[in-house]
């Protein structure tokens, strides 16, 4: 996303700041990241929707709505369509956030 003023005098950084929670960013942000690497894990490894789907028994057109952001998927659901493509989920720790002399 760029930062480019919007006609309305905000840019949609600035405008979804007044309009989403620190969580639902962060959530929003979390399911394109996922999405984004799962197609680049797909793209990478030269394997359509439809194959994949063949490998997983998950429907296509389920795969179609996950990759294009209209369908969230359980976790069960997205580990077994990464599977086959040599990926998994994990949990890592949060970068620390870094404090100024003086600061808190």
């Amino acid at each position: 996303m760029s930062n480019h003023i919007h006609p309305t005098g905000t840019s949609w950084d600035n405008f979804k700041e007044t309009l989403l929670t620190p969580e639902e960013r962060a959530e929003i942000d979390l399911q394109v990241k996922l999405v984004g690497k799962f197609i680049e894990a797909r793209d990478a490894q030269h394997m359509s929707q439809r194959a994949l789907a063949e490998k997983t028994g998950i429907k296509q057109p389920v795969i179609a709505r996950i990759e294009s952001g209209t369908s969230t998927p359980k976790i069960s659901t997205l580990l077994k369509l990464l599977q086959p493509l040599g990926y998994t989920l994990d949990i890592v720790p949060l970068p620390k956030k870094e404090t100024t002399l003086g600061g808190p």
